[in-house]
């Protein structure tokens, strides 16, 4: 209440001489919404107005009295004849000297010097003219601000602060530093004398709330100063107080008067006086200045703002940490401006990491907790990051309660890396190394072991909730392992595993956590990803980050080289768990078994993950067994070397013996599982090397033969295995040094024999025997073995060679069946393909696996472009983003051959046109909203979206082909086709210049003169829109054209168009800003809260906070309670995310590749 009634006359006085200045000044300044208090002087009467237009009329006078004039001139140097606003501009080391030498100047000639330093100011906010010394003196403040307006009106300002010359380039900071030592150097005298400060504040608050952009600048720049330096000053005084005080009392111990404690009470009296003239002009300049600029239409005034008003808060709490002042730093969190948001973030943080500002941070903190909460979700990366740090103090504070913090722990698997882990930090601090001694006991150890064992116990019951998606897994691994140490304790991690320690005991999902657990940290510790990235570019590191990877890999197989066999013994019966610990040995230093001697470890290690490969089939533990072995295999050297690949060896026998030994007992009509997954076993195999299968290929043909109409699944693998085989044997052939024939005529031989089985699943599946889910799965197999068939044996590859027999293009009709299966994959439901029928390959089997076959074959040239080139682009927006994307990299590919795609594109129209019409004749509804037609139209806006820019020009002829056979098949059947022209035609035509439009116009008006367009009048409806869209083109283009040429010569008339006299306010000045963003600050300048108890402040809403960033998987209720989200249906989700992204990043490098092939 004191405060507030010493700012009382202040904010009355200044809101009178705002009203004053108003009448004055003619343009209004849009973000100060006519409600900001100013600084200044108040009304006199009228001789003292003349008085002043009098002395304002010599403003710009350059003769004067000699006396002032001498007075003046030598006022303005500062030293070594520089005036202050040069050594302002770029000459810093000589500020601190030109301040102490001005108010030496000061003492002398008070008035000349006042005069001086404000001409100072005006110079720095870029006026230019000449001011005699006692104009003023004797002008009120108002006016000089109107004066300075007009200047800035007529462009007679320069923006220094923005200038790119080098002499500008330390300005602000120059300007920073002179005014911060001026009011040192005054804190002994002038400071304190109520005339010099007093109207320096007076013209710094004025021109802070004037249009122009650079005075709000420049003024708000050097008003946050002046606090910043009161405080400065402040601070010591309360220091001397202090000091006096003690010594006060301690005199008064001694006696209770006499002329010691009398000059000590003096003293005390005047420093005391100083600190409140100091904390009054710390509140003129905030009231007058920071409450209207916190909100200015700049954000960088805003940001300013609020970055003072922090350190002020943290600088001097006695008088700024109060609810009065910290609502300011609550609002702003709500700013539009990604920065200003940050700069208020930045600011509490600050204030909560000091333990003594809490207590007075309570009722803040209650108002605006859940705005910091809701600010972790920000659309802009590096507010959330700030905003979960800020988050994490007022845990340390215990300011919040667990239930508050759900929202945060969903961005655990939020897409950015940087929420994550500031999320990760979190989680960690608040979760996993909780300081609890209970915790530690009964686990029978101490130190490290102890700690780890905690640790690693708190991180087990986190990814308890995760157990059935290792995904997610790998996410919450990957935000905590930064700051999680425990994760590199691989003894402590081995010892659990192997149940060596009696007081921990692991549940299956506990041991299966762990062991992903261990494998995620052994891939984070040599440098390899985890989780699945949207950037694919290879990460490189410097030789410090590579030695320390290589040091990791040691202790790591140090650690694991004697329990490896142990694990791998105890687990291999489980396929939860057998992948990710197989896939550790991939990151081992192979060669330190040898060193160290522990070769038949090794062995071991090796007879297990053959073991494991038998025990299982499933996809994941045959894929990392064979990986496992192959890194071993090029890895490791001499003895160890060779026992690799004969366990390889003998893996590939194994597998054939089982084959055959499954064809066996199939055909003797016994079960299909040994076979299927031996198939699997062969497939996965082949996938790394070749392996002679002769003997078999001719038995999988018949055994085809027999499953025709029965299990797909052994179909489709039996097809594979054969792709494969023929694929490896086409490789021997090309690498090979010299041709037999006998490898020709066998390779040609098996390749008819694949053609034959692919045929006949061709024409059967190409006729609607799709409808389930393995149909569907065989159809996609069969699409993509064709075109991996057909791309390998394309005539280009080996014309003009001694293996040109091996070209092969398929004839048009299978070409035909092969585009009818890919358009039913295409067309196969969503219901279809959320099926959980054999997952495991769902990457490899879903229909934009059809797409990019096709796609792949027109990129390559492996078959004619004529006809599955339209096709494919006139399924551009039929099917989905995924879809959308394929296409769009095939037309890239194509446009970089310099290929004309007029015929296509416009056949691709067509195409989408028919199906348009064959859906009219199913229904009564109106065509012009059937899907069908919206479908058309999209493909005609997506197709023409192509020609932007310089293609117009580029491809004029393109275009032009595409609008004149365009219409020409508009008109083949009228009026049933004339909606061709409204739907596809017209988005053309937009992209041709005025005078082709013109010819197109007279064009398609002579067509009509002996047709009657009455008798169909909805029939001809499109036609007449058509004409009047060209019409209405037409003359705009032609009226632009007209005013072009009208500004051409009227701008070698006249130089610069000139201004526009119309615009007020924040427009005159404001080149570079918005309306809209004007009449946005306006308004919430008008209705801007009141200063008030800080619980009735209305926050702001801001349009940013609802965009939410989390886009996977959110995690169940039973994981909020624990503080970590769960997923509803996890894998399916996530599965869906991660192939939206593989699709996304995928595509255009298969069919870039497939093109340079």
């Amino acid at each position: 209440m004191e405060q507030q009634a010493a700012a009382a006359p202040s904010s009355a006085s200044t809101r009178r001489s705002k009203r004053a200045r108003s009448s004055k000044l003619k343009v209004t300044d849009e973000d100060d919404g006519g409600d900001e208090n100013q600084g200044g002087r108040g009304s006199e009467d009228a001789s003292d107005d003349r008085r002043t237009e009098d002395s304002l009329g010599e403003f710009e006078e350059v003769r004067g009295r000699a006396k002032k004039r001498a007075a003046v001139e030598g006022s303005g140097k500062g030293m070594d004849g520089q005036s202050l606003i040069e050594i302002i501009r770029g000459n810093r080391k000589a500020i601190p000297r030109a301040a102490k030498c001005w108010v030496e100047h000061y003492e002398k000639d008070p008035k000349v010097a006042t005069d001086d330093l404000l001409v100072t100011f005006f110079e720095a906010c870029g006026v230019k003219y000449n001011v005699r010394g006692d104009l003023l003196d004797e002008a009120d403040v108002d006016d000089v601000v109107v004066r300075l307006v007009d200047f800035a009106r007529k462009g007679q300002v320069e923006d220094y602060q923005s200038s790119k010359r080098k002499d500008f380039n330390s300005f602000k900071d120059n300007l920073v530093a002179f005014w911060d030592n001026i009011v040192s150097e005054c804190q002994d005298g002038p400071l304190f004398d109520g005339e010099l400060f007093e109207k320096c504040m007076n013209y710094v608050i004025a021109l802070s709330c004037t249009p122009p952009r650079v005075y709000r600048q420049l003024a708000s720049l050097v008003g946050l100063q002046l606090v910043t330096s009161y405080i400065t000053v402040a601070k010591v005084l309360v220091g001397q107080r202090e000091t006096t005080q003690r010594q006060l009392n301690a005199e008064k111990k001694k006696r209770a008067e006499g002329p010691r404690v009398e000059s000590l009470h003096k003293r005390l009296s005047a420093t005391h006086d100083k600190i409140n003239n100091l904390e009054a002009m710390m509140r003129k300049i905030f009231l007058g200045l920071f409450v209207h600029r916190y909100r200015d239409i700049d954000a960088n005034i805003r940001m300013s703002c609020i970055q003072s008003l922090g350190v002020w808060i943290l600088s001097y709490p006695s008088f700024f940490l109060q609810d009065l002042y910290l609502k300011y730093l609550g609002w702003t969190l709500n700013d539009k401006n990604a920065s200003v948001r940050k700069a208020s973030i930045n600011a509490l943080q600050d204030l909560y990491e000091l333990d003594d500002n809490v207590p007075s941070l309570g009722l803040f903190t209650e108002r605006f907790a859940s705005r910091m909460i809701d600010l972790a979700d920000d659309v802009d990366i590096s507010v959330a990051v700030s905003a979960v740090g800020l988050v994490k103090r007022l845990l340390k504070h215990r300011l919040l309660v667990d239930d508050d913090l759900g929202p945060l722990y969903d961005l655990l698997v939020d897409e950015p890396p940087e929420i994550r882990h500031a999320i990760g930090e979190l989680v960690y601090d608040h979760l996993i190394a909780q300081k609890d001694s209970t915790s530690q006991t009964g686990t029978g150890l101490k130190g490290k072991d102890s700690d780890s064992l905690v640790t690693l116990g708190r991180m087990l019951q986190i990814l308890r909730e995760f157990s059935t998606d290792p995904i997610l897994s790998a996410y919450v691994i990957d935000d905590v392992w930064e700051f999680m140490g425990a994760m590199k304790d691989w003894k402590c991690i081995i010892s659990m595993l192997l149940d060596e320690n009696p007081s921990v005991e692991l549940t299956e999902d506990d041991a299966t956590n762990l062991i992903r657990l261990l494998s995620a940290a052994v891939k984070k510790a040599v440098g390899e990803k985890i989780v699945p990235s949207t950037d694919n570019r290879k990460l490189y590191y410097n030789k410090a980050q590579k030695d320390a990877f290589e040091n990791s890999r040691r202790d790591i197989t140090v650690a694991m080289m004697k329990n490896y066999p142990q694990l791998l013994r105890k687990y291999v019966a489980d396929k939860a768990k057998v992948p990710a610990l197989v896939e550790i040995m991939m990151h081992m230093d192979l060669d330190l078994y040898c060193l160290k001697r522990q070769e038949q470890s090794f062995k071991a290690v090796l007879q297990l993950m053959k073991e494991a490969f038998f025990k299982h089939g499933d996809k994941d533990t045959l894929r990392s067994c064979l990986k496992a072995l192959n890194f071993c295999c090029t890895e490791i050297k001499g003895e160890a070397q060779d026992f690799c690949q004969n366990k390889f060896k003998e893996i590939e026998d194994g597998v054939i013996s089982k084959l055959k030994n499954a064809l066996k007992e199939v055909a003797e009509g016994e079960d299909e599982y040994s076979l299927v997954v031996n198939l699997k076993r062969l497939y996965e195999i082949q996938l790394l090397k070749f392996v002679p299968i002769d003997s078999l290929y001719e038995e999988f043909a018949a055994t085809i033969e027999g499953f025709q109409n029965s299990n797909h699944e052994v179909v489709s693998f039996l097809l594979l295995n054969m792709y494969l085989h023929v694929a490896w044997s086409l490789h021997a052939i090309v690498a090979g040094e010299s041709v037999h024939e006998a490898s020709l005529s066998s390779l040609l031989s098996r390749r008819t024999m694949l053609f034959n089985q692919l045929g006949h699943f061709l024409l059967h599946l190409s006729q609607g025997e799709t409808s389930t889910k393995v149909g569907n799965q065989l159809a996609s197999r069969v699409c993509t073995i064709f075109a991996e068939v057909w791309c390998l044996f394309r005539i280009a590859n080996f014309s003009s060679t001694k293996l040109e027999n091996l070209g092969f293009c398929p004839d048009e009709s299978t070409l035909k069946k092969f585009w009818e299966l890919c358009e039913q994959q295409l067309s196969s439901s969503d219901d279809s393909e959320e099926e959980e029928i054999n997952g495991e390959y769902v990457e490899e089997t879903n229909r934009d696996v059809a797409m990019i076959a096709a796609a792949k074959l027109v990129a390559s040239d492996a078959v004619p472009k004529e006809f599955i080139f339209p096709e494919i682009v006139s399924h551009f927006v039929m099917h989905g983003s995924s879809v959308a994307e394929i296409v769009r990299q095939l037309i890239m590919v194509i446009r970089k051959k310099e290929e004309d795609v007029a015929v296509p594109f416009l056949d691709a129209l067509k195409r989408a046109y028919q199906r348009h019409m064959v859906q009219c004749l199913d229904g009564n509804e109106d065509p012009s909203v059937k899907k069908s037609f919206l479908d058309c139209k999209d493909l005609a806006i997506r197709l023409s979206g192509i020609y932007m820019g310089a293609a117009r020009n580029k491809y004029r002829t393109e275009i032009l082909k595409i609008v004149k056979d365009g219409i020409e098949y508009a008109f083949v059947d009228t009026p049933k086709q004339l909606s061709f022209l409204e739907g596809v035609v017209l988005h053309f035509v937009s992209k041709l210049p005025a005078n082709d439009v013109l010819d197109i116009l007279n064009d398609i008006q002579g067509r009509t003169t002996n047709l009657n367009k009455d008798e169909d009048p909805s029939g001809w409806r499109p036609y007449f829109t058509f004409v009047d869209t060209l019409l209405e083109k037409y003359a705009k283009n032609e009226g632009a054209a007209g005013v072009d040429e009208k500004e051409k010569v009227s701008a070698k008339k006249r130089g610069r168009p000139r201004k526009r006299q119309s615009l007020q306010g924040k427009k005159l000045f404001d080149e570079h800003s918005s309306s809209e963003d004007e009449e946005a600050i306006s308004s919430s300048d008008k209705e801007a809260p009141d200063e008030q108890d800080l619980q009735d402040v209305q926050e702001n809403d801001d349009d940013d906070d609802n965009a939410p960033l989390i886009r996977t998987i959110r995690s169940s209720a039973k994981l909020r309670a624990l503080k970590f989200p769960t997923s509803s249906n996890p894998s399916q989700n996530r599965a869906q995310d991660v192939g939206h992204v593989t699709i996304e990043n995928t595509t255009a490098s298969r069919i870039s590749e497939a093109s340079s092939n």
